[in-house]
Formats: structure tokens, sequence, C-alpha cells
């Protein structure tokens, strides 16, 4: 095996090298942009006058330059209250909780790259799928997040919130980087770019091997990924266009039961099924146009992105078939075409009618989404395969008033339009349907300084529903009869908040939200079924800090607490399984004129219940990491320790019924979890042209 993993390794250096030769060539003749005239300030940023809600933000490149990472989906873990983590292998989509949810991958949290969205509609494992693997975080630009369903040009999978993350249109340096650490971790970036006249090409590049510190199991990750980006700038326009490529396979390490661990048959790193895993592989094309004119701004979004994957994975192990076990792979296979329309303009006397307009367009051509029983990876029988399409169409409007000196109002109104149509293997679950819902949303805004803003927000939202359960009539299972879901499922959210600068360098949010969901039914990719679930109501409050205390040091602390309940009373009780109530965040930063920088990272979330009565709670999990390193001349050095405290805390609790060797053919209730991975060390060392 370690011949194996160098060779590999060795490739993606090679590949790596070699991308970057060009640029690096051409570098003493052309000028390149400097970071510090592209970066974006994020959270240093104030927002007091544009912000449409307290709980909406902008990150930059500047707060994820020393972020310690462990997983390339950690980034988003820079949105406050958002926890990202992991119940399975590091190729597979990260779990996340937002507001009270458990966003599964991705369900009602939006997330768009470079103006596509990520998040996967009737997807083979689960509703909303976000797997943003395929990203390298130092072509990040700026990630805009907002919360709620207060936002007009959010629309499906928005309830909670989302992101739009865009990368540099021209690389802010040129760069080749190493990287080795612990557990088998290899790395390789090779990023940069050339000025073309009035145009410009950037590329990026990333190589990934990790085996991981599992007993049983090497993870084996191999992982290719980038992307090239032809730019251009005119004196009314400018515009890109982006390729992206992802290929990765990978072993699983899944969730494993108390039980076993309690009685010595594994420890906390072993597995119950060794032949788990997966590969997947996305590639995109996209282009964006943009047209200033003297009276408006036109914006044009186009996408192709062909999307594959394919995944082993075993819960329950021998309760539902005591012979093969319960292993099931699910298999998507797709090409997804979209594209959109904005227009800006501003009108009025003074200019205080600030208009935007939207059109958004997507179609997902799924070729094959299936669910198959597997045993060590060979397929045994099918529980069901469709084909499917699914289509929408998107039409929003918003308006900023500003009434007053000091009062704004922004009022929005968005309507969708959905079809689907599915191919099933069982002619009862095929059929098509279409649904279409319109969503008001409004802000009203008091300015008390130029840098303080009271904000009171309101909106509906909604996610989708997998096609397969909208017009599926029969369980592919048991071969009951079971009624369709509806289609689109409203959410209706309100907030209260302020921002503030309290001294120079010291920006704060404060948010009291509410928000309510009609229903959570889910089409569970797992079960190749829809599972049903009530109403719910959840509140919360949000406090978020970051304060940069002088030209080195800056803190972050950020605090999100939640209720979260059904709407409805039932015997089985009303907690929402997987809500977290408390997430806790702060951070200390340096970074020095001499070269030297720092920092060190802590997050905590607690009070999740597992069951709806209440009677089984996760425990509390509490994860600190640490970057430390210099920059000088032509070369940076960082040193990342990963879970500084060696904590076995638990990056996520289940509790459902699984069947060990030798247990009762019913199976034991229990709860299963993921153990944070041990503390590790990754060096990287990254050269840049001067």
């Amino acid at each position: 095996m370690p011949c194996k993993r160098t060779g590999m390794l060795a490739t993606l250096l090679f590949r790596g090298t070699a991308l970057l030769l060009l640029p690096l060539q051409l570098h003493a003749h052309q000028e390149t942009r400097t970071m510090e005239e592209t970066i974006v300030t994020g959270r240093r940023q104030v927002l007091v006058g544009e912000a449409r809600s307290a709980s909406e933000g902008i990150i930059g490149q500047m707060d994820l330059a020393i972020r310690p990472l462990l997983r390339p989906g950690d980034v988003l873990e820079a949105v406050p209250g958002l926890i990202v983590t992991q119940h399975s292998g590091s190729g597979k989509s990260n779990q996340m909780f937002l507001r009270g949810f458990n966003l599964d991958h991705g369900t009602d949290f939006a997330t768009w790259i470079d103006g596509m969205p990520v998040n996967m509609r009737s997807h083979g494992h689960g509703q909303g799928y976000t797997d943003i693997n395929f990203l390298i975080p130092e072509t990040i630009e700026q990630m805009s997040f907002v919360k709620g369903p207060y936002h007009a040009e959010l629309g499906d999978f928005s309830s909670a919130g989302g992101v739009r993350i865009e990368t540099f249109d021209q690389m802010p340096d040129q760069r080749l980087t190493f990287a080795a650490g612990g557990n088998g971790f290899g790395r390789v970036l090779a990023m940069g770019g050339m000025d073309l006249g009035e145009m410009s090409l950037s590329g990026a590049f990333e190589g990934q091997v990790y085996d991981g510190p599992w007993r049983d199991i090497e993870e084996d990750v191999e992982k290719i990924n980038g992307l090239v980006k032809l730019a251009g700038n005119g004196e009314l326009s400018n515009w890109s266009a982006t390729a992206m490529f992802y290929d990765n396979s990978w072993n699983s390490a899944d969730q494993i039961p108390e039980r076993a661990v309690d009685q010595g048959l594994i420890d906390e790193l072993g597995s119950i099924d060794d032949s788990l895993g997966g590969d997947t592989h996305r590639y995109s094309l996209s282009g964006q146009y943009t047209l200033e004119r003297e009276s408006h701004r036109s914006q044009w979004n186009a996408y192709v992105i062909d999307y594959q994957m394919n995944l082993w994975s075993n819960f329950t192990y021998l309760l539902d078939d005591p012979v093969n076990g319960d292993q099931f792979q699910q298999r998507d296979d797709r090409t997804i075409y979209g594209g959109s329309y904005q227009r800006f303009w501003v009108s009025g006397q003074q200019d205080h009618f600030h208009h935007s307009l939207g059109v958004e367009m997507r179609y997902d051509d799924v070729d094959t989404v299936g669910l198959y029983r597997s045993q060590r990876r060979q397929r045994l029988g099918t529980v069901r395969e469709d084909s499917l399409e699914q289509g929408s169409l998107g039409l929003y409007y918003e308006l900023s008033w500003r009434f007053a000196d000091n009062w704004r109002a922004v009022l929005g109104l968005r309507g969708d339009f959905y079809w689907f149509d599915v191919d099933a293997d069982a002619p009862a679950n095929s059929g098509d349907d279409s649904d279409e819902i319109y969503s008001p949303k409004a802000s009203l805004i008091y300015a008390f300084s130029e840098t303080s803003e009271a904000y009171l927000s309101a909106g509906y939202g909604f996610h989708s529903n997998d096609a397969r359960g909208v017009v599926q009539t029969v369980d592919p299972v048991s071969g009951e009869a079971v009624t369709p879901v509806d289609p689109l499922v409203e959410s209706t959210g309100a907030e209260v908040g302020f921002k503030t600068q309290w001294k120079p360098g010291w920006n704060s949010s404060l948010a009291l939200w509410y928000l309510e969901l009609d229903s959570e039914l889910l089409f569970v990719g797992d079960a190749g079924a829809t599972e049903p679930s009530r109403g719910s109501e959840r509140w919360g409050l949000e406090l978020n800090n970051f304060w940069a205390l002088n030209d080195v040091w800056s803190l972050e602390a950020d605090f999100a607490w939640t209720d979260a309940k059904f709407s409805d009373s039932a015997p089985e009780g009303d907690e929402i399984p997987g809500a977290l109530e408390t997430v806790v965040s702060g951070a200390i930063s340096a970074q020095y004129p001499n070269g030297w920088f720092g920092s060190l990272r802590a997050r905590y979330f607690d009070g999740a219940p597992l069951v709806e009565d209440g009677s089984v709670e996760a425990e509390g999990s509490t994860m600190v990491n640490l970057a430390l390193g210099w920059a000088g001349g032509s070369w940076r050095v960082q040193a990342d320790v990963l879970n500084v405290l060696d904590s076995d805390d638990h990056d996520i609790d289940y509790f459902y019924g699984s069947r060990l060797p030798g247990e009762p053919e019913a199976g034991v209730e229990d709860v299963h979890y993921h153990v944070f991975e041990p503390r590790q060390l990754r060096v990287s060392v990254s050269y840049r042209p001067r």
C-alpha cells in the first residue's frame, strides 16, 4: 500500500507542477494583481446601510487564509452558527446544522458557487445533497451569506438561509503548495494566472490523498480537482468563463453502534462493515456576463454540470437481511442545465428607489437515480431504479426604498414554478406533476447612525421534495399503497435584529428569529420511500462578534441558541431529532508584519435530542484547532494541529435500531455515532515567485 500511495501522490505533484509551469514562466513578464488589490475584507466589513437583515454577512479570503481545515466543507463553518460534521468518508457531502435544523446534507440551506447551484434535487442519497469537495478553499474570493427566508434572490432549499461563494476572476498570486500530515495525508496545490491584454487566464489544480485514522479501513482517498477561468474586463462590461473538474474515490468509516464499543467488539475507530465507500465526479462549464449602462446593470449567467455518484452504506448491518447484510448502493447520474438574468437600476429623486429583477431557470436531466441491495459493493438486487426530469422557473423582484433620512424598506416577491416527470421501473410509481409557489418578503430598517441599524424582517420560503415522492403510489420495499407528497413545502420566518460597530474594528450583530415549516416531509434515499413528518416551529437567538483589536490581533465570538419543536402534540413527543440547541464558536488570530501568523479556533455544540420524546440526547462536542506559520519573501510555511485536545467527542449521533451477529431478529435500539478524528499534524510549504 505505501508504494501505491507514494506513486499516486507523485503523479498528483507532477500534474500540479506542470499546470503551474506556464504561469510561472510568464510571471516575470506579466503584471498580476496583488492580494491587496483583490481582497474582500469579510467580517471586518461594516454592512450597515447595505444589509437587508441582521443575520446576513460576508466572509473573505482574509477570513479563510489561516483557518485550519480538516475537510473542504469546513469553510462553511465560517458562517456564524453553522456546524459542519461528517458521519462517513471524506468524499461524501458533509452533514450540516443551522438554526435548529439537522440540514442532513443541505435540504434547507442553499449553496451556490460561481452562479451554479450545488444543492441536488431528487438526489440518490438525499434531497438538497450539497457536496463542495470540488471547491479549493484558496480560490474563494468571498462568501455572501443570509439566514432566514427574507431574501428574494434565494428560492429552493433556503428556509434556514443560504450562501453564495465566488472564486477569484484572477488568482491573487502564483503559488505551488505541498502538504503532508498524519494518517497518510498528502496534498499538492498549484494556482496562478497571467494577463492577456484585456483578458486574464487563471487556473488552480489540487490533488489529495488520505488514509484516515480508522482501525479496519484505509479511506484511500484519491481526489483530483481544479478550475480554469478566462475573464475579461471592458469599459462597460466584464465577463468570465469557468471550467471545473472533480474526481474522487474513497472508503468510508460510517457511524457505529455504541453497544459494539461497550462490548469490546470494536473500538471507537473501528467499523462493522469495512467495504463501504464511494466514487463521484463533477464537471462543469459556466459563464457570467455583466453589462453596465448609465440607467441600469444587467447580469447573465449560464451553466451545464455533469454529475455522477456511487455510494455504498450499511447502517443496520443484519436487521433486514440476516444472511447477506443490509448494505445498499445508491447511484445518481445526471446533467444539469441552467441560467439566470438579473437587472439592477435606481429611480426617484436622489435615487432613493433601488430595484432588482431576476429570472432563474434550471433543468435536471437524471439518467439514473437508483437504490440497490449489495454485499461488499456487489449488487444483489434492485430496490428501485428510475430516470426523471425536473425543471423550474423562478421570477423575483425586490425594491429597496429609502423613504426617510433614517428609514429603509425592502419589499420583495418571488414566484417559482416546478414540473416533475418520473419514469420508474415500477409503472405505479411513474408519472408527472407540477406545482407553483409565491413567496413575499419584506424588511424594515432604521439607521441610528452610520454604524448602527435595527432590522425587522419577515418572509416566506420553501423547499422542494424529491420528484419520486411527488408521484409515487406504491412503497418499493413493502409494496403497500402510499400517498404522494406535496411537491413544494412552504416555510414562514421572521427576525428582529441589530447591527453595529461598537468601536472601530468591532462589528456585532444580534438577531431574534422565528421559523415555521408546514411539513418536514422528505423522500429518504436510504430507504427508497417517503418518510412523513409533522410541521415544525423554531425560534432562537444569535449573537455574532468580530473585533480587530489592532493591526495584528483579532477576535471572533459567536453564539446561537435554538428551541425547535414539532407544531402539534403527539404521543411520541414533540422534540425534533438532531436539532442542536446551543452552538458556540470563537477564535483568536494574529498576523505580524514580520511574517508570523497564527489562529486558535474552538467550537462547541450541544443539546440535540435523538428521539421525539427527548429521552435520548446527544452529548455535547468540543473541537479546538490551531494554525501557526510564517511567510516571508517567496516562502510560506504553515502547521495545522487538528483536534488539539485529542477529543473523542462525537461528530454526530443518531438513535435507531440495528442488528449485530447473535442479536434478536428485531434488532436493538441504540445510539450510533461517528467520533472526532484524533489529533493530527499537517504541514504545508508554499512557494510564491516574487
